[in-house]
């Protein structure tokens, strides 16, 4: 599988413009040949517009998820709609199955290359550290996986690199590769670094670290390097903090060969 993690030029509040930008950089992706095309989170309305999520958030069902949804089946490749704010209670009018009819909530969507949604997952861990996040969202509960063309994916966002049990539970469930949409900022460049890459050594899985790029008023800035770690938590493809698309070959024998051979998840001592 080739995955190409997009790194977008998000700006803040401008939906229709990320949106734009965001469509091109699937087209473009599918004609150079990848397979899924992964965009950062909240790549639609900006991670730190804070108080453009209540005008931004949409139901699953929703025109804009659509639009994905209809360039997945066209292209015939998955897509992870990156995360967008998800109106919960617009979801469950809408008849679908969520943890909570109410709030508004951190959500990825994935498409394989019919367009089916294939997985949802609602950001478990929310930034309170100078951010509004935690105020004005609700978290995820729900651990889902889906298999395309042999490699079993797991999605997990941002803030959510700093939990490993999290990683432990997708682990469990036979992950392959981990998708991890994020709007990470300066200055903490090390701890993306180190996180991502300690979650695919952990794991001996492959792990995409999908940032954004880009300023928002109040002086934050998106940091990018957008990386993709084999099982060996080696970096096989990474970027600066511009405007990027980073491609990356997925091979999940190339997982099960690592994990067979070298010995530290068999290691592992439930009692402990």
């Amino acid at each position: 599988m080739r995955i190409a993690c997009v790194q977008l030029a998000i700006e803040g509040g401008d939906v229709a413009g990320n949106l734009e930008r965001a469509l091109a950089a699937v087209d473009d992706a599918a004609d150079r040949g990848a397979d899924l095309i992964a965009l950062p989170e909240l790549f639609d309305v900006g991670y730190f517009a804070f108080d453009a999520y209540p005008r931004a958030a949409v139901s699953l069902e929703s025109e804009r998820l659509e639009r994905f949804r209809a360039r997945a089946a066209e292209h015939g490749v998955a897509v992870l709609a990156g995360t967008i704010v998800e109106d919960l209670g617009a979801s469950a009018e809408a008849g679908l199955a969520v943890p909570d009819s109410t709030g508004l909530a951190n959500t990825a969507v994935l498409f394989d290359s019919t367009g089916e949604r294939r997985l949802v997952y609602r950001k478990h861990h929310l930034f309170g550290y100078e951010s509004a996040e935690a105020e004005r969202l609700v978290p995820g509960e729900r651990l889902t996986t889906a298999e395309l063309s042999g490699v079993r994916i797991g999605v997990t966002t941002c803030y959510d690199l700093r939990f490993p049990e999290l990683y432990r539970r997708l682990l469990e469930e036979g992950v392959d590769l981990v998708i991890v949409p994020s709007a990470w900022p300066y200055p903490r460049v090390e701890h993306w670094r180190t996180l991502a890459r300690s979650r695919a050594i952990e794991n001996l899985a492959y792990v995409a670290a999908v940032n954004g790029s880009g300023s928002f008023d109040g002086g934050d800035t998106l940091l990018g390097r957008t990386t993709v770690y084999d099982p060996w938590g080696t970096p096989v493809s990474t970027t600066d903090d511009a405007p990027d698309v980073v491609y990356a070959d997925v091979d999940p024998g190339r997982v099960a060969s690592i994990r067979e051979d070298f010995p530290a998840l068999r290691d592992r001592r439930s009692d402990r």
